[in-house]
């Protein structure tokens, strides 16, 4: 009964599929949605670029089942080695396929505060959580995986005729963002600083300083946006500034009612959300994300 249940929810599962998204560059995307069984956890997006030299991938995804297929899609395309994985940062939904990646002989690469987090109860304990909310796709075999070379600021790799300049941009989403820039493609691989086409998940992010590096990428002479959640962007100056735009509003409104000491609820619910209510996972982000800035500001203010 078992094995026929896990059969329909894979054949009903969103597959990883690679798509071709800019010279030599694919990507898979995920759902947007939260994590579930359902849906193999398949809710971030991986990205890999295809060099005569071998192959250099920015994320993992969340599972080890789905870096599994992600090899599968890589090997459609190309016999090459898969020399580098890239991760962007430390979240579940991004680094839980690394195990596969790395018995496929990839060498990892981190910036190095992701050890702050890898070895952090709270890691911990969304691994034990997970293996029970999202078995078998999780399970007593997946682990957390460091990276081989961890990194503290810019590296450029040279790669079959192109540059991939490797940035620390964080702290921001998280204080371990790196993000992957191709000059010769115009090609960023953003991760988590940029959600396409969803509200961003801001938890415990420093606002401040995600905006400052948005900032930087808006400098950036990019055509193609390969963002951690959502499709594919060749609007990259319009989506960088969407997601700006959200957090800035998020700081502006709720440092307005922590000045005030105007209490969350009342605050939330005077807050005109129009511009952003219609993006997928609203619903289930923007509350808690109001109410982490309004702490992030009333610290602030401190």
């Amino acid at each position: 009964m078992l094995v026929a249940a896990l059969g329909a929810s894979l054949s009903q599962a969103q597959a990883v599929h690679a798509v071709q998204v800019a010279p030599q560059t694919w990507m898979v995307q995920g759902e947007s949605a939260l994590g579930s069984t359902a849906n193999r956890n398949f809710i971030s997006n991986a990205a890999f670029v295809v060099t005569p030299e071998g192959v250099l991938v920015v994320d993992a995804l969340g599972s080890p089942a789905l870096a599994q297929e992600l090899i599968q899609e890589i090997r459609k395309i190309t016999p090459a080695p898969i020399r580098y994985v890239v991760m962007t940062h430390y979240h579940a939904d991004h680094i839980y396929g690394l195990q596969a990646l790395k018995a496929a002989g990839a060498q990892v690469i981190a910036q190095q505060d992701g050890q702050i987090y890898l070895h952090s109860d709270t890691a911990a304990l969304r691994l034990k959580a997970s293996r029970e909310e999202l078995f078998p796709w999780i399970d007593e075999k997946t682990t957390l995986v460091p990276a081989d070379r961890w990194i503290a600021g810019a590296l450029t790799l040279r790669m079959g005729g192109l540059d991939f300049q490797i940035q620390p941009v964080g702290p921001a989403h998280t204080p371990e963002d790196l993000v992957v820039y191709v000059p010769q493609l115009k090609l960023l691989l953003a991760g988590d600083i940029v959600f396409r086409g969803r509200v961003p998940f801001v938890g415990q992010a420093d606002s401040g300083r995600w905006i400052g590096a948005l900032d930087k990428l808006l400098a950036f002479d990019t055509q193609v946006i390969v963002p951690g959640h959502g499709p594919v962007s060749s609007t990259a100056r319009e989506d960088l500034q969407m997601t700006r735009d959200y957090l800035a509003f998020l700081r502006q409104r709720m440092g307005e009612a922590a000045r005030n000491m105007e209490p969350f609820e009342e605050a939330y619910a005077r807050t005109d959300w129009s511009r952003f209510a219609k993006l997928p996972l609203f619903a289930a982000a923007n509350r808690i994300n109001a109410y982490n800035t309004y702490l992030l500001m009333e610290q602030e203010g401190r």
